[in-house]
């Protein structure tokens, strides 16, 4: 078996256009189709990442919590590439997103930082 790329990423939050504004105008991943399905009173919104790649956002009437403290068993977070994370933490909280400290990573050396999504759900920056 050949696994070329991870096609997409797929969200389930609880506020679909508070999240919609978060994924979009906070981070400005870019809007490829929004559909809404009738028949399960449920929006999907394909979001762009720089030509490829994709993440999904769905919105489902009453869909549970997910716990991320203390850290359940699964996926665990998304991590986006940065240049500079010091500018793009600013950036962030010019837009009223609050990252935790940046961290450098013992064993790469690297910096990166968490922030949470408008579900709680835990989003990392990671810098190149």
């Amino acid at each position: 078996m050949k696994l070329n790329k991870i096609h997409h990423i797929a969200i389930i939050c609880s506020d679909y256009e508070k999240s919609k504004h978060f994924y979009t105008d906070s981070l400005g991943l870019t809007v490829i189709k929004e559909t809404y399905r009738k028949e399960r009173d449920s929006y999907k919104l394909d979001l762009a990442i720089n030509d490829d790649y994709q993440i999904e956002l769905f919105s489902f009437p009453n869909s549970p919590e997910r716990p991320s403290y203390p850290e359940a068993r699964g996926l665990r977070h998304i991590a986006f590439e940065v240049t500079d994370i010091e500018e793009a933490v600013r950036e962030l909280e010019a837009k009223g997103v609050a990252a935790e400290p940046i961290r450098v990573d013992e064993i790469t050396g690297k910096k990166f930082t968490f922030f949470p999504d408008p579900d709680e759900l835990p989003i990392e920056f990671y810098e190149k």
